[in-house]
């Protein structure tokens, strides 16, 4: 059965103020001195993101108990054979760009997604370093907030408030996504691609050079965590390609973002719309375009 936008919209603002109080957990620990512990795969882990993690699931709690199941990077695995019969379920991950939080240059974000058959229908992505929030859901569109004082009078979960007079505010304060008008508003001659801040790799240059014997003029900026397809959602890059792993929790709320701002985030390899709830939660490589590259 299809859910209607206006339950999405009820579901995103779940969202945003599950992210914004987990961001502002994330920055208690990020201005003070903190372990960094390493998981099985290497990969850094920190009490941000484990009281991320706590703090959204609280949010996504509905009192009624009828709550739909939850996905995060730092939860339990669910094994695929419990999963595949998902229709509905929150795909997070509560600290994207820990290596940027390490190393404390501010390009780190909290996820999250609603994922509906194997797509995401909403997304929302909170920077707290420049306190920006990206959001978007089906039947809504795609935005960008960086004043915030919509949540100022707000203390609590979204359950307990009234919703439509909140978002009216959220939207009051916010930018739809993407900026420009047409597809030749902005740098008609020049293409701004965005990689890796952190995860560099010969694929990505070779890409590079491929798209200089395309273009007359060809801009490469690096950024770290989701704030890469957030780029590519405002219009401020053109292509985003990552030639590399990345996990489902990556990129849903990246995507859902990139695609209600009319982008499209594609395997690299079929040209598809990369798919969610795999039995592997492995990526493939994929491609991210504003849609006058699309």
């Amino acid at each position: 059965m299809e859910e209607k936008p206006y339950q999405l919209t009820d579901h995103l603002l779940t969202a945003l103020l599950a992210s914004r109080e987990a961001g502002l957990a994330i920055l208690e620990i990020y201005k003070q001195d903190f372990d960094v512990l390493y998981k099985e795969d290497q990969s850094p882990l920190t009490l941000a993101d484990q009281r991320s993690h706590d703090i959204i699931v609280d949010h996504l709690t509905e009192p009624s108990g009828k709550n739909l199941p939850v996905l995060s990077e730092e939860g339990k695995g669910v094994p695929f054979e419990e999963r595949r019969a998902w229709e509905y379920f929150w795909l997070i991950d509560p600290l994207d760009g820990t290596k940027e939080f390490i190393k404390r240059n501010g390009e780190f974000t909290v996820n999250i997604a609603l994922i509906y058959q194997h797509r995401p229908v909403l997304g929302v992505i909170y920077a707290p370093v420049n306190n920006v929030f990206y959001f978007a859901s089906e039947g809504f569109g795609s935005y960008r907030l960086k004043n915030d004082n919509a949540f100022e009078f707000l203390d609590g979960k979204a359950s307990e408030i009234e919703k439509d007079s909140v978002l009216k505010e959220i939207l009051k304060q916010s930018d739809r996504l993407p900026y420009y008008d047409t597809p030749s508003d902005t740098h008609d001659s020049q293409l701004v691609i965005v990689g890796s801040r952190s995860h560099p790799s010969k694929e990505f240059e070779a890409f590079v050079e491929t798209m200089r014997k395309e273009h007359m003029k060809v801009e490469v900026i690096s950024s770290g965590s989701s704030l890469k397809l957030c780029l590519v959602a405002e219009g401020m890059a053109d292509i985003y390609p990552r030639l590399g792993p990345t996990m489902e929790w990556d990129t849903a709320a990246g995507q859902a973002i990139v695609e209600q701002a009319n982008g499209s985030v594609l395997n690299y390899e079929t040209g598809e719309p990369l798919q969610y709830n795999k039995k592997n939660l492995l990526n493939s490589w994929f491609i991210v375009k504003t849609q006058r590259n699309s």
